[in-house]
């Protein structure tokens, strides 16, 4: 048998309670959209570029993460719709910056633990 699984059915009705109560409180389908748009490489890498320069349009993005504009573009939609990023344009240009600059300290909260976990 192995170590990870109980031997036994126990509840503990105190720590069940609480953490349905803390799980009531919370939009967990909401957090696991915005963690299912974090988890493609692509759209993580536009936003980690995006932390580091502010703007960049469309046409440096595809530039950075080797994609198609149009490929970036549908991205780039994806990433506004979250409200993790917007846009304006300047002449025939379309500038994206973030939106949540709380995204940039989680993705930054990402590499760290993984730095960590490789350390170990």
């Amino acid at each position: 048998m192995t170590n990870d699984i109980c031997e036994i059915t126990c509840l503990h009705e105190d720590r069940i309670e609480q953490a349905k109560a803390k799980l009531t409180k919370t939009n967990t389908l909401d957090v696991s959209l915005l963690f299912k748009v974090l988890a493609d490489e692509n759209r993580l890498k536009i936003l980690y570029a995006l932390g580091s320069r502010n703007d960049l349009c469309v046409c440096d993005i595809a530039n950075i993460i080797d994609a198609t504009v149009a490929n970036t573009s549908h991205h780039l939609q994806t990433l506004k719709k979250m409200k993790l990023v917007d846009s304006k344009k300047i002449g025939k240009l379309v500038y994206y910056y973030i939106s949540n600059s709380t995204v940039i300290h989680l993705i930054e909260t990402g590499i760290k633990v993984k730095e960590d976990a490789n350390h170990e």
